[in-house]
């Protein structure tokens, strides 16, 4: 009996396959996706929009001049709304953290490009998975860089503490970098190999913080800038490190390379790290961004965004840390 009803579902599932499309059947295989049989269809259909969405991107994208390039990613079956609550998660203070504003210590000459991965500063990408909390990894891979400046050494450090024991925010559910920073101040942190991630599935977690292991402290954060000024920011990146920042990401969802230089707003809902600059081939200068969503996402977990626009919120928000 039982292996009479796994052949027909098997059968079922083999028409179902047989009747979408084929680059949907191909995304299954490339990123192990399954589904329960009712909701292959629904699946398909989101598949479908987004296929639409992206090629609207391209689109849109070539009429500026952009080099710029939407296709299919891991993130291809799930609607904007989904993608946004488990993928995103910029939720703004609740009251605003007063803190320094980096001033130019003096630097004239910016260099035209610029990458602190050239000078081992920045750690490997990480993932946060279906969690909202990539203002807790931002807030992490600043104080990495920030250590590292300030010390010599880069650590690895828990993401996972500050989604589930920062009170003054919401750990799946979002938050922003001034609080993070603030709970660090406070209690120091940890590193991952002592508190390892485990919110990937959207569950917050009890704080379980062991001030005996803690390894990194911080003495504080200051804005890059409260003006947008990204030539501030560059000064900033080059004498203070990396930035933490928040950003609109939601055609994120579907880059797969080249510079942005449009189909980007501003409205902030996630949180990234700065690491560098350059200029492309066309004469676009971009920014280098390090996302949290994984190296098969991407350029290997970064994307590039043009300078000088403020494209998606880019200067709204950029912090770095004290030590």
């Amino acid at each position: 009996m039982k292996i009479v009803l796994l052949l027909t579902c098997l059968l079922a599932l083999t028409f179902a396959l047989d009747n979408v499309d084929p680059d949907f059947v191909q995304f299954m295989m490339k990123y192990d996706k399954s589904y329960a049989l009712e909701e292959l269809n629904l699946r398909a259909t989101i598949f479908q929009d987004n296929k639409i969405r992206a090629a609207k991107l391209n689109v849109e994208a070539r009429n500026h001049g952009a080099n710029t390039k939407y296709g299919i990613t891991k993130f291809s079956d799930l609607s904007p709304e989904e993608f946004g609550k488990l993928y995103l998660g910029y939720k703004p203070s609740k009251t605003y953290v007063n803190a320094p504003v980096f001033k130019d210590d003096g630097l004239t000459d910016i260099p035209t490009s610029f990458d602190w991965r050239d000078k081992k500063a920045v750690t490997p990408v990480k993932d946060q998975q279906q969690c909202g909390s990539c203002w807790a990894f931002s807030a992490t891979e600043g104080i990495e860089s920030a250590w590292f400046l300030a010390k010599g050494n880069l650590p690895v450090l828990s993401p996972q503490q500050i989604v589930s024991c920062d009170e003054n925010d919401d750990g799946c559910n979002g938050g922003d970098l001034p609080t993070a920073f603030q709970y660090v101040q406070q209690n120091g942190q940890e590193p991952d190999s002592d508190y390892p991630y485990t919110s990937g599935g959207g569950d917050t977690g009890r704080c379980k913080y062991n001030k005996n292991d803690v390894v990194a402290k911080i003495s504080g954060f200051q804005y890059a800038t409260q003006s947008r000024n990204e030539t501030a920011m560059q000064a900033a990146m080059v004498t203070k490190g990396p930035l933490s920042i928040c950003v609109d990401a939601e055609t994120w969802q579907f880059y797969t390379g080249g510079v942005i230089k449009n189909n980007c707003a501003d409205d902030l809902d996630h949180c990234v790290q700065l690491v560098g600059w350059n200029t492309n081939s066309a004469s676009v200068p971009y920014w280098i961004v390090r996302n949290s969503w994984g190296t098969d996402w991407g350029l290997e977990g970064y994307l590039w965004v043009e300078r000088n626009k403020d494209l998606c919120g880019i200067a709204d928000e950029a912090t770095y840390v004290t030590i």
